[in-house]
């Protein structure tokens, strides 16, 4: 393998010379049956791409945004959408590409889509038509990739997307309660792409299209390969063992690799595995990470360098492409609530410095906030409003992983560049962050300007420590962008638990509440915070539980619906669950922090009743937690209590229907996936509204 070199930074995404069938034209909607192809005047398709996911031709769908670039690029691009897996014969329907196949499970992962938290069946599945459970296997990326090799098995196979990315090292399942291989290895592709896969699978496709051989690619930065070895012209720094301490001194990131303790280590040994979660996170930064190995069995797995970011002109390209803006004709109507929930909404930027230990966007798409320009989303506005079926002059969103980190940045270049720190913003805000929201707000108030747009609300999660950084901000967004309600993520109130989220303490979010009360009294609206919690995380006691409770009642809020902590597949806080170890600190064999974790069902159920102490059926559970924990002086009958001593007839020992609310208490609900799932959340005084997915 040679060594990866610096990307020339004139050689942007759009600047390659299109491959020779861009003859054909842009497509209505990218073929998903041989009769579209017929009426394309294709004789076959030069790359397929299969997803879990209904094709809905939008930009806040991973294989439309993939599907549309390559397009750009000059390939014939199909779309097998939610084949059916019992067999090969439906990944035939387009015959074999010319190239290669495309596969990821879709936008969420397929089994945090297809479970709770509890390992209970989900009934309904937001990304499918008529929100219809059960449309895609478990282990999607797994079985869709089998089924190409089996339809035509010369054909290289590319993984990607959420579920492949998470996957790309050796690790913990707990749907199987166990460390897993590389999914690169089990599903036997040939390369792996994570992250955002746009210059990776730009690169793939040119290069294969050049009758390049797969096997030749090895260093395509934002890929994991299998090879036999480290190859020849690599320093080795073998980070195995956590008891032999290592300096981070200058290396060469293109003649370097670090080796991690192999599967067979991190499934014999947690404390390996929350070793290996420090040092593969500490690989994070595109501007230093090196390449990353990790043995299994007599191969290995080879983990390239992260994607260097997208520029805003390069992000203004992809989120311009000639999207339909609509699912699928195919699909004759039929109501698709991921779809329901985004259509009039605006992705403004990418990436998230925050780092939070349980999700998993920070993993996928980086610390490096990517942005759009104004005129982009100022034209993307302009399109919601003559192009989707429906607009009323309502905008349900401008924002992103987050609400509030457009166009903030590191101050400094040369620091960016050697910064390994995961998160910007924990334990406190680096003071090279710019947190400044002035392009923020000028860019709000050009959106509302746009004919036709009457109103704009942000349904993205804000971050409010760094809002609080910006009264401009805050009077800006009370005024002009809450509908009523603002949902934002405390998580916890406890310090130890929020340590292990890396989430600021409570005190950040009293003064944001403030801050929020006194713009919407001066703007003369009743406004109310929506506040999200997360039950069960690492690092949380049952007192923990407890206090966030009496914190609940005692500023009148009541959880609706809550989900307790589900640990995704490589994120800090899954290593925490599954090693017991904090591997946010150095790990060592003799030392190093414990981490308490809620594992047990009847723990967890706990833990989420306390979140919902004021449902009835919780009661007699909570009561016996208290009486353990010393706390009988929370048990009676006035408001200072937490339960009453009595039980209503009818009301059993778990959970159920919500009791009666009390005069002046808010009624909220909250979700949370562990994944990045975004969610809507209503508050409402009077009753609780139907939240959305």
């Amino acid at each position: 393998m040679a060594k990866s070199s610096k990307r020339d930074p004139s050689n942007d995404l759009f600047s390659r010379r299109p491959y020779w069938a861009k003859r054909f034209g842009v497509a209505p909607f990218l073929p998903m049956s041989r009769a579209e192809m017929d009426r394309l005047g294709w004789d076959s398709c030069d790359v397929i791409l299969v997803t879990g996911d209904a094709y809905i031709d939008h930009p806040s769908f991973g294989m439309a945004i993939v599907g549309r670039l390559l397009e750009e690029q000059g390939f014939r691009v199909g779309i097998l959408s939610q084949p059916d897996w019992s067999s090969a014969d439906a990944f035939k329907a387009l015959g074999p590409p010319n190239l290669f196949w495309g596969v990821t499970a879709g936008n969420m992962d397929s089994m945090v889509n297809r479970y709770t938290a509890d390992r209970k069946i989900r009934s309904n599945d937001s990304y499918t038509p008529n929100d219809e459970g059960g449309k895609r296997p478990d282990r999607a990326v797994l079985v869709y990739a089998q089924r190409c090799r089996e339809a035509f098995k010369d054909i290289p196979v590319v993984i990607g997307g959420i579920e492949a990315s998470l996957r790309r090292v050796a690790h913990y399942d707990y749907w199987s309660d166990k460390v897993r291989r590389s999914v690169l290895m089990d599903s036997k592709a040939d390369i792996l792409v994570y992250g955002n896969a746009e210059r990776a699978i730009v690169e793939i496709a040119h290069r294969l299209g050049a009758r390049e051989s797969v096997q030749n690619m090895k260093a395509v930065r934002g890929t994991a390969v299998m090879v036999d070895g480290v190859p020849e012209g690599f320093a080795e720094i073998d980070m195995t063992d956590p008891d032999v301490e290592h300096v981070h001194g200058p290396t060469d990131p293109h003649a370097t690799v670090v080796r991690v303790p192999s599967f067979e280590q991190v499934a014999a040994e947690p404390l390996l595995y929350a070793h290996a979660s420090r040092v593969l996170h500490a690989e994070s930064n595109a501007s230093n990470a090196r390449p990353v190995i990790q043995r299994h069995g007599e191969r290995e797995v080879w983990i390239n360098p992260p994607p260097l970011p997208l520029s805003t002109p390069e992000m203004d390209g992809v989120y311009g492409l000639p999207f339909a803006r609509a699912p699928h004709p195919a699909y004759a109507g039929a109501r698709i609530p991921a779809w329901e929930m985004i259509k009039f909404s605006v992705n403004i930027m990418r990436g998230c410095f925050g780092g939070c230990t349980f999700c998993s966007i920070t993993e996928h798409e980086g610390r490096v906030i990517q942005n759009r320009s104004e005129a982009s989303i100022l034209r993307e506005l302009e399109d919601i409003r003559d192009k989707t079926e429906g607009f009323t002059g309502h905008i349900t969103d401008l924002g992103g992983p987050t609400a509030n980190m457009y166009r903030l940045a590191c101050k400094d270049d040369k620091i960016q560049a050697v910064c390994r720190r995961l998160s910007c913003v924990y334990p406190s805000i680096c003071t090279n962050l710019g947190t400044d929201h002035g392009p923020l707000i000028q860019l709000y108030r050009k959106a509302r300007a746009v004919p036709g747009v009457k109103r704009i609300t942000i349904g993205s999660g804000l971050r409010y420590d760094l809002a609080v950084k910006s009264p401009a901000y805050v009077k800006e967004l009370v005024t002009h962008h809450v509908g009523g309600y603002l949902k934002i993520a405390p998580e916890h109130t406890e310090p130890g638990p929020l340590s292990k989220m890396m989430k600021p303490g409570i005190a950040t979010y009293d003064r944001f509440k403030q801050m929020f009360d006194q713009a919407a009294k001066k703007a003369g609206k009743e406004y109310y915070l929506i506040p999200y919690f997360i039950a069960a995380h690492p690092g949380t006691s049952d007192e923990d539980m407890m206090n966030l409770a009496v914190w609940l009642k005692a500023h009148g809020l009541r959880a609706d619906q809550v989900q307790t902590f589900l640990p995704s597949p490589m994120s800090i806080a899954t290593a925490m669950y599954y090693s017991e170890r904090n591997p946010l600190k150095p790990v060592h064999r003799g030392g190093g922090e414990v981490v308490a974790t809620a594992k047990g069902l009847k723990q967890r159920r706990l833990h989420k009743a306390f979140l919902r102490y004021h449902d009835a059926n919780n009661w007699p559970m909570i009561r016996d937690a208290l009486k353990r924990l010393g706390r009988e002086d929370l048990i009676g009958p006035s408001k200072k209590h937490l339960v009453p001593a009595w039980q209503p007839r009818g009301a059993g020992g778990g959970e159920g229907e919500r009791s009666g609310r009390k005069h002046g208490e808010q009624t909220f609900r909250t979700q949370h996936a562990g994944q990045g799932r975004r969610t809507k959340s209503k508050l409402a005084k009077g009753k609780a509204r139907k939240p959305g997915h």
